[in-house]
């Protein structure tokens, strides 16, 4: 009897709660409303809006009908959905990593720039094969035997020539074969890098390249497309390393003493307890009136409004309505009433008390004086 009657205590407040809310949004109230009112982001996910009528077969496989599925409801608890594809957006922290940097062709060789040189045919005791660096004067030295060639400012055509040019003073036809290990001029990519207020991620030598409102692999595309314009045929990866531009809040009304608002980056998996253990819990100043305010999509009236039972989910380990957070949730604990109804009547009295105050300190010291016109120690 006294379970039935505190559920029955709970559903009408649930129902009231639901026609308050409803009176400050101006939208009719759904406890489980249709997924057609979550964020814009999820109204294409397959998760969401997946078959509404699955096909019945017969013995042999064949489609004989179908059946309809219940609407979708709110991802809850044991009812989770995966999020849509992540797109980016300030100020959001990726971390870029060239995998193939070559220069384009023709390139020029450069001082510090490691050359690869092989002569087939070179001399028995003094063998050409293996890295050279082009030294800062533009010369590579081929050993003692063979001397120092200048090479920067050549193409790596040019620079063949150069050394078997060199060479046939001491070599019949000598075979030469040269490429660029590593070139000094090419800027080496990697590293994290943040996405602007502007959009863009900044690849020092190589200018900027907007990526906001891209997927990872949107935004892998156009930062070699980018590239290319310096390098040949450019490979990067592209990672998320801090997702800083989703999150969702949690306010806490304060009863007169000033609301709270927190703001917690999303992770696609948190609930409503995990949102409330993410704060502290409920405040000495909370009820356990609690909603979800969920912002509508775009085209959309009303923004969906989920109530939450907290005896339920707490106490008695429901998921019903245990939520899953989703970005831009605002999650909102009301205020206990008697806590407020006492700051506001402190807010009126203590003015008052402290004018009295002030008018019997005045009053008491007027009569002391007319008593005691010499003061307490006179005879």
């Amino acid at each position: 009897m006294f379970r039935t009657l505190q559920g029955w205590r709970r559903a009408v407040s649930l129902a009231i709660l639901t026609s308050y809310l409803a009176s400050l949004t101006g939208c009719t109230m759904v406890e489980t409303a249709p997924m057609g009112t979550t964020p814009i982001e999820l109204v294409t996910h397959p998760a969401m809006n997946g078959p509404q009528s699955e096909p019945i077969l017969d013995a042999n496989g064949q489609v004989v009908g179908q059946t309809n599925l219940p609407e979708s409801s709110p991802p809850s608890e044991l009812a989770k959905v995966s999020l849509p594809e992540y797109r980016l957006a300030p100020p959001d922290i990726l971390l870029i990593q060239g995998i193939r940097a070559v220069p384009k062709s023709p390139y020029t060789i450069q001082t510090n720039d490691f050359l690869t040189i092989v002569v087939t045919n070179a001399l028995p005791e003094a063998p050409i094969a293996g890295p050279f660096q082009v030294s800062s004067s533009g010369f590579v030295n081929l050993g003692g035997t063979y001397g120092s060639v200048k090479l920067e400012g050549l193409t790596e055509a040019e620079a063949i020539n150069a050394i078997s040019t060199k060479l046939s003073g001491f070599l019949v036809q000598p075979q030469v074969a040269l490429s660029v290990v590593q070139a000094s001029g090419i800027q080496p990519i990697f590293g994290e890098h943040i996405i602007a207020p502007d959009g863009t991620v900044n690849l020092g030598v190589y200018g900027t390249v907007y990526v906001s409102g891209m997927t990872v692999n949107e935004a892998r595309v156009a930062l070699e497309k980018h590239l290319s314009q310096f390098l040949d045929q450019p490979k990067v990866s592209v990672d998320v390393v801090v997702y800083n531009s989703k999150h969702y809040y949690v306010i806490t009304q304060g009863a007169g003493f000033g609301d709270q608002l927190n703001k917690l980056p999303i992770t696609g998996n948190e609930t409503v307890l995990d949102a409330i253990a993410n704060v502290g819990g409920l405040q000495q100043v909370s009820s356990k009136k609690i909603w979800i305010a969920r912002p509508a999509p775009k085209g959309m009236a009303c923004d969906q409004i989920l109530p939450i039972d907290w005896f339920a989910i707490t106490r008695g380990a429901s998921t019903g309505t245990n939520y899953q957070i989703l970005p831009g949730d605002r999650i909102y604990i009301a205020e206990d009433r008697l806590v407020a109804a006492n700051s506001f009547v402190s807010k009126v009295i203590n003015p008052v008390e402290r004018m009295l105050g002030f008018s019997l300190l005045g009053a008491q010291s007027i009569q002391y004086m007319q008593r005691f016109p010499r003061g307490s120690f006179s005879f």
